[in-house]
């Protein structure tokens, strides 16, 4: 199975988001739809770009580097590696 680490943007706010799956297309689909607690209030959201990795735990490590990092600046900096 396939893990994804996905980066979002507000239409509405223009904010990102940040967050890790293993299916990028119904977890798009939660947050358009209002299903996700800390996303609902900026509804809708578009698919900035995503990174396929091996395994949940390589999501959850480069999840938690890309927030440390703040998403617009690791976005600046590494955009060539997202698959859009």
């Amino acid at each position: 199975m396939a893990n994804y680490v996905y980066i979002l943007q507000s239409y509405k706010s223009k904010r990102y988001y940040c967050g890790q799956t293993n299916s990028i297309e119904q977890r798009l689909q939660r947050h358009n739809e209002g299903k996700v607690k800390s996303t609902k209030s900026e509804c809708p959201w578009q698919l900035t770009g995503y990174v396929q990795l091996a395994s949940r735990s390589e999501c959850m490590q480069l999840e938690k580097k890309i927030k440390g990092r703040g998403i617009e600046r690791w976005l600046v900096e590494n955009y060539k590696l997202l698959t859009h």
